[in-house]
């Protein structure tokens, strides 16, 4: 009997087969798209329960959207058969380049991490535990990206879970007890160890033995390089209540360990270590084993094809941040259960959506770099600018506003350009106060790339040569709105309640305790509308996939700044109706 084939899509090639069914790369012949098409095995069409295990994974995941996490977006049941099709994205699985290149340098280790800890606070933030994280559950792109895949035995934080992969499993799942994002942390944090290092944090011949030693053995931080010793101590710490709560607090750590250890331009050498290693490999990418572009424009998978999950009948899915679910008189939703997949841990997820709208641009936000030498009055040196990293927009085909949208992508970087100038020209003549030099770097972050709003931050890094006259590196931010090109202030961004003294009052309810840290970095509650006012507020804002970030530049003497989130769920009432729409956009495929 003749495999039921999906009609609308020419298959490619088969990219591995298993119990659960088998994948096959595929195109659409109606948009030339690559996909990656998940079968059911035949004979679990009859099984009711495996079909239901199918469709609740799949309600669970349809609102973890989020570019870090690879996107499954409809299921197919008709009488022959039932598919999913899944977000292409040419890839190579962690697994994979950890055979061939262990140990990674920390840098690159970070940024893994980095990636991975961002996808799965996507998921914890809409109430999902991964309860698999794992080095063959994450893909690298060919530009770095990292995407977490395979949710199979995801479930709500709290359920109980002894599942996992037992190298990597947190001593709660050794016990039987609920998993929580700390689970997720344990786990991230292993695979982290295993980066560095080139092994794993507990070895043992038999499942009791691996048992007692998650269970009872002291984490073996000392293995790691002493500056992320911390980290791993904190990830793997045997209490889960003793670990950072969830991989978005686990981030910040990770910033801030990262940035003091291995300097401000930690990532982008990261960054730069992994593409050199993916393209090594790249010739096992899906789409180059059938000689075709791939390059990582496409999005990926790995060793196993992992989940995800659609909605049919529906413009656009939920995003990861849980800010608005979506509800609809008919939604279909689909997941991929485990399948091997052929070519050394490779694969290709894809995803198109029944009456799918018209296509979204595909827009990337690249980091771009200016040198520029500023002469300066009075016989002073020149002000070099050097290597100071910015984000433009690419992908709006030239048009006035990608031009308005990379103007104010720049306006803040040129604006700090011109206070240094002014600050370094100003007459001073306190003893060691006069400035020998004038350098001005920045590192770029890009907290939401699209497909609506590009909200970056900036760290800005001043030198002028006098221990009498150096501040440490503060932040500045932009956050554009993609259809007009304009620079989006608290103004554009809060209905204009939320900003009076009684919304603020609100708001700072509701962000984290002013600690005496806190304090320090000039976070003296409640918020007052003067500290959003100004071409240098006191409080910027910026935005991620799940949460709104409060950046303080306070100008005082705080090292490591201080940004306290709020997730967008409990934002939403305070927001104006238009960024609730912006924020829940579709997202476009990464070019």
């Amino acid at each position: 009997m003749a495999e039921w084939r999906l009609p609308g899509f020419v298959e490619l090639r088969e990219l591995g087969s298993g119990a659960q069914g088998r994948v096959v790369l595929a195109r659409d012949e109606d948009g030339g798209r690559f996909v990656a098409i998940k079968y059911l095995a035949s004979e679990r069409l009859g099984d009711e329960r495996a079909l239901e295990r199918f469709r609740s994974e799949a309600r669970t995941l349809a609102q973890v959207v989020n570019p870090h996490v690879a996107r499954l977006h409809r299921l197919v049941e008709a009488p022959e058969g039932a598919a999913i099709v899944m977000e292409a994205v040419d890839g190579v699985s962690l697994r994979a380049l950890l055979d061939r290149y262990l140990p990674m340098s920390p840098e690159s280790a970070l940024v893994v991490l980095k990636g991975s800890l961002l996808g799965l606070a996507a998921a914890h933030a809409v109430g999902v535990v991964h309860r698999d994280y794992k080095p063959a559950n994450v893909v690298v792109q060919a530009d770095g990206l990292s995407k977490l895949i395979d949710f199979g035995v995801a479930g709500l934080a709290g359920s109980q879970s002894g599942s996992g992969t037992p190298v990597y499993m947190a001593p709660e799942q050794w016990e039987g007890g609920p998993a929580t994002p700390a689970t997720d942390v344990y786990a991230a944090t292993c695979v982290f160890f295993e980066c560095v290092t080139g092994r794993r944090p507990y070895t043992a011949g038999n499942a009791l033995a691996l048992m007692r030693q998650h269970l009872h053995d002291p984490v073996p931080s000392g293995a790691v390089p002493e500056p992320v010793r911390p980290l791993v101590a904190h990830g793997m710490a045997k209490d889960p209540t003793a670990r950072p709560p969830g991989a978005e607090a686990f981030v910040a750590e990770l910033e801030a360990v990262a940035g003091r250890a291995y300097g401000s331009d930690w990532e982008s050498r990261g960054w730069g270590a992994l593409g050199v290693a993916t393209a090594a490999v790249a010739m096992l990418f899906p789409l180059a084993m059938i000689g075709a572009a791939g390059g990582g424009a496409l999005g990926g998978t790995a060793a196993s094809a992992g989940a995800g999950v659609g909605v049919a009948g529906q413009a656009s899915a939920t995003t990861g941040s849980g800010l608005l679910a979506t509800t609809a008189a008919k939604v279909v939703v689909a997941v991929a259960t485990t399948a091997a997949v052929a070519g050394a841990g490779t694969g290709a997820y894809v995803a198109v959506t029944d009456d799918d709208p018209a296509p979204v641009r595909r827009v990337s936000v690249v980091a771009d770099a200016l040198d520029r030498t500023v002469p300066l009055s009075g016989g002073r040196p020149v002000l070099r600018v050097q290597n100071a990293r910015y984000a433009t927009v690419t992908g709006l085909g030239g048009t006035t506003v990608e031009r308005q949208a990379n103007a104010a992508l720049l306006a803040p970087l040129e604006r700090e350009i011109g206070r240094f100038r002014a600050y370094v020209e100003n007459d001073r003549s306190a003893p060691g106060s006069r400035p020998r030099c004038a350098d001005l770097t920045s590192r770029m972050d890009v907290r939401l790339g699209g497909p609506r709003l590009v909200s970056v931050r900036y760290t800005i890094d001043r030198r002028t040569c006098s221990i009498a006259d150096e501040d440490p590196p503060y932040a500045v931010t932009a956050t554009v709105d993609l259809r007009d090109g304009r620079a989006l202030g608290a103004a554009d961004v809060f209905r204009p309640a939320s900003l009076t003294a009684a919304g603020l009052a609100g708001l700072t309810s509701r962000l984290p305790p002013a600690t005496p840290d806190r304090r320090e970095c000039g976070y003296n509650p409640p918020l007052q509308p003067a500290w959003f006012q100004g071409d240098e507020p006191r409080v910027r804002l910026t935005f991620t996939a799940t949460a709104l970030e409060f950046v303080f530049s306070s100008g005082l003497p705080c090292p490591q700044g201080l940004t306290l989130t709020l997730p967008h769920e409990r934002a939403r009432d305070l927001l104006r109706p238009e960024m609730i729409t912006a924020l829940t956009a579709p997202r476009p495929e990464r070019s």
